[in-house]
């Protein structure tokens, strides 16, 4: 593997944790962050290491193969799909993001762009779970009858999460993975002690079609630290308590019950060590990133492991909110959703498409396999996506456009009627060139005018115009207001499509922009 090939965005308190993993494998090669004064404590501590505020510089730096994210979660899903985009492979801290739709969006852009997108679940390669895995698919333990867990602690309390997404992702993900099933039910209730809406300790009640059980009880308002794991068999029960030193973190108590009488009587039976070669969990997690960049295998936890805790993260959420009634996870099913969308009798979907749920697709239009087609989205009559083509969520596109594979639309993209997309410099009938198709990325907010083309290869920045008849050959800034062909910068455009005025103000909703590189950033 190339040395220093890895960038961390989010260098925050778990952030500095990752940079000092991957620097200690000597793969790491930016930290970006927005937080000057936290970029200077770490251009002292890694002096070596390149200091970067702006993520657009992370992502247009060919010899950076691998973006960690490590911000706020609200962020994780636009920090990644760009990452993707940009030809990145994609390690996210938990959660992947924050709803199912936006989780299979960049699960199905990773297999469109052939890269890697792993999750952070931690757990999953601590060296004491991974015994215990195997403890139980051996059948040491016999039958698993339930499971719980606590993650307690008096902090770190969150304002921008409540303590179910804050602490429970972890024990979601090792429970998911120790039952090999998806539950039927989830139940969930909790309390709001120091903030009316955020709830500071949470119990989640999960219920599996094999007759397991589970429950989750995470706190960050609890007398002292608690993080333990306990799974009960029918043979042997194991408690993985990892607030304890490594020789004791996992105990196996081969407990029986026996029946005199009709009556069930406990026979207990001293705790049993389980030697495990100790190892740092985040070291080794780090390291299934780089190995899975180098050899293509998909990780422990990568995207479908990802959807999978927050299905259920989400359906807790849902029965917090309703107070505690229990929500079946077969309503929230990805088939069920895509029939929520409005598709004309003479469109065709083929198979191995997607259409996310709010999208209505007119008349004689084709949507090829391996195309995604994002939630509330307008697709016109006569217009064809595809194959392997993805159309975030908003966007509209008029009648008589043909969205040719290597094309992206981030979410809000407005294409007009008839405009072109290329996807090859020199075609010929004679010499197929599929395997030269150039990729043209398209992103949130850009309008497309009627009638315009937009050569292969380029990328269009947020918010951008392009006039109507316009042919654009060379990349669009962001907010840039283009025309004439070929393409040339006429002026700038606020985001609600209103031409700035020369101080770059909005003369319709007053807001206020400044240069930033190529083209234009909002003012707060």
């Amino acid at each position: 593997m190339k040395k220093k090939n890895i960038a961390i965005v989010g260098s925050g308190y778990w952030g500095k944790n990752l940079t000092r993993n991957f620097h200690a494998l000597g793969v790491l090669k930016t930290v970006c962050d927005k937080n000057d004064a936290l970029l200077e404590l770490f251009k002292k501590q890694y002096p070596d290491l390149k200091i970067q505020p702006a993520f657009t510089e992370v992502l247009t730096d060919p010899e950076i193969q691998g973006v960690v994210i490590a911000t706020p979660a609200e962020t994780h899903f636009r920090l990644a799909r760009e990452a993707l985009l940009s030809g990145k492979h994609v390690y996210v801290e938990k959660p992947l993001c924050l709803n199912d739709s936006d989780a299979r969006e960049l699960i199905l852009l990773a297999r469109k762009q052939d890269r890697l997108l792993m999750v952070g679940h931690l757990l999953q390669y601590h060296p004491i779970f991974v015994r215990l895995k195997e403890l139980v698919a051996s059948g040491d333990l016999g039958r698993i009858n339930y499971i719980y867990s606590n993650r307690l602690n008096l902090g770190k309390i969150r304002r921008e999460e409540n303590a179910l997404w804050s602490f429970a992702p972890h024990d979601i993900s090792m429970i998911l993975s120790l039952a090999d099933e998806e539950p039927e039910k989830v139940m969930a209730t909790g309390g709001s002690y120091l903030h009316k809406t955020i709830a500071d300790v949470t119990t989640t009640h999960l219920e599996f079609s094999s007759g397991l059980k589970a429950h989750i009880f995470v706190s960050w308002l609890h007398p002292f630290k608690e993080q333990k794991l306990v799974v009960v068999g029918d043979k042997k029960m194991a408690v993985f308590d990892d607030t304890l030193s490594w020789k004791d973190k996992l105990l196996i108590y081969p407990h029986k019950i026996h029946w005199e009488n009709n009556i069930p009587v406990p026979d207990k039976a001293e705790a049993e060590r389980i030697e495990v070669p100790e190892n740092e969990p985040l070291r080794l997690e780090c390291q299934q990133f780089l190995h899975c960049i180098e050899s293509g295998q998909p990780p422990y936890t990568d995207g479908s492991e990802g959807l999978r805790v927050l299905r259920v993260l989400n359906a807790a959420q849902r029965s917090l909110d309703q107070g505690g009634t229990k929500t079946h996870l077969d309503e929230q099913k990805e088939a069920d959703i895509a029939q929520t969308a409005s598709i004309h009798p003479s469109a065709y979907t083929d198979p191995g498409a997607t259409v996310g749920p709010g999208t209505s697709v007119w008349h004689f239009s084709h949507i090829l396999p391996g195309s995604h087609v994002g939630k509330n989205c307008k697709i016109g009559q006569n217009v064809v996506i595809g194959p392997d083509a993805m159309i975030g969520d908003g966007c509209k596109i008029q009648n008589n456009v043909s969205v040719f594979k290597g094309v992206t639309l981030e979410k809000n993209v407005f294409c007009g009627p008839s405009m072109v997309f290329t996807n090859v410099y020199n075609p010929r009938c004679e010499y197929p060139r599929m395997d030269k198709i150039k990729k043209t990325l398209i992103r949130e907010g850009a309008s497309l005018g009627a009638n315009c083309t937009i050569v292969c290869g380029l990328t269009i920045g947020r918010y951008a115009f392009v006039g109507a008849g316009a042919v654009v050959t060379r990349d669009v800034p962001t907010h840039a207001l283009v025309m004439g062909n070929p393409a040339r910068i006429q002026g700038w455009v606020c985001a609600c499509g209103e031409k700035l005025n020369h101080d770059l103000s909005c003369p319709v909703c007053a807001k206020t922009y400044q240069k930033e590189g190529a083209g234009l950033q909002a003012l707060a």
